[in-house]
């Protein structure tokens, strides 16, 4: 638990930037990580500013428990929890931003033993919360082949999906794998090394990670409550790092700032119209890190901060 791995956390200027911070306002990172979004936004608050702190990884908890300030709270539990979160905290209504940082940390995959990485060799885990759930390992060897195809499909948007899912259940008949440099060389088997840029293991371990942890049902959860506890006017920011998780975000932010649709030539009057669906969110914007900030963190390459503001009752 002592050892300390380097997080670089990606467009940390922009995040905050974004949030608008207010000296005295609240605040929530539902995904705290090594803590580099909420320093940032510590560094901005006042005296009686208020900073609230989520992560599922029991390891991001030890180290902000570390933190000795009073305007700094953290609890353990999946931001797919933040209503209650909030709740527990009564500050429904009242919070001026919150950040999600979607996707694994550099601490979770630098760490072999944690099971994330294609290149480290550590047992094949792949678990946010190592204390819950159902291990990368376990899963494979108790699932079918045609399961495992779906999930490196589905989650990895991976081709080779069938071929590779009928490999593992060979090799696991055989001999349970059990080491994610196990699992990665029989990918390597099957799929031909073309980009150079991308390991052939990829989306494979991409796949089975999201399945692992239910990501994108956290994601699509976490986001609906924040609708719920923003006060009007707060901003929500998601950085996503994967096709799959910008989706979902787009589709979130795109679908609630919107007015309801009304087909032609439905009579409808004032006050039926006044009941319909108005946009409860505002499109701030979309931002990509810069060119500088890739060359110095290539891990941030692929992602994209998007960002939204709840909108006044009189807007």
């Amino acid at each position: 638990m002592n050892t300390i791995f380097q997080h670089i956390p990606v467009m940390k200027k922009e995040v905050v930037q974004s949030l608008c911070i207010e000296k005295n306002g609240i605040y929530i990172d539902s995904t705290f990580g090594m803590g580099g979004h909420s320093f940032e936004i510590l560094k901005k608050l006042g005296k009686y500013g208020k900073l609230y702190a989520m992560d599922k990884d029991p390891q991001s908890i030890y180290f902000g428990k570390k933190i000795n300030d009073i305007r700094f709270d953290i609890k353990h539990n999946n931001f797919s929890k933040i209503l209650h979160y909030a709740e527990e905290k009564k500050i429904v209504g009242q919070i001026n931003g919150i950040i999600f940082d979607l996707g694994v940390s550099s601490p979770q995959i630098d760490n072999a033993k944690r099971g994330f990485s294609f290149m480290l060799d550590g047992p094949l885990d792949m678990r946010m919360n190592p204390n819950i759930g159902i291990s990368a390992a376990d899963w494979l060897f108790k699932s079918n082949t045609k399961t495992i195809a779906c999930v490196l499909k589905k989650y990895g948007e991976e081709r080779c999906a069938k071929k590779i899912a009928l490999a593992i259940k060979k090799n696991n008949q055989y001999k349970k794998i059990t080491r994610t440099l196990e699992l990665a060389n029989i990918i390597k088997k099957i799929i031909p090394t073309k980009n150079s840029f991308k390991h052939p293991a990829t989306r494979t371990f991409q796949a089975i990670r999201i399945y692992i942890n239910q990501e994108l049902e956290e994601i699509k959860i976490g986001l609906r409550e924040t609708l719920k506890i923003l006060k009007p006017g707060g901003r929500i920011s998601i950085i996503s790092f994967h096709s799959l998780e910008d989706r979902i975000v787009k589709k979130f932010i795109v679908h609630n700032s919107k007015h309801a649709d009304i087909p032609y030539g439905m009579p409808i009057n004032e006050k039926q119209l006044s009941a319909l669906k108005k946009p409860k969110l505002k499109i701030i914007h979309r931002i990509f890190p810069s060119i500088h900030e890739i060359n110095n963190n290539p891990r941030a390459r692929s992602a994209i901060l998007r960002t939204a503001e709840l909108k006044k009752n009189n807007e």
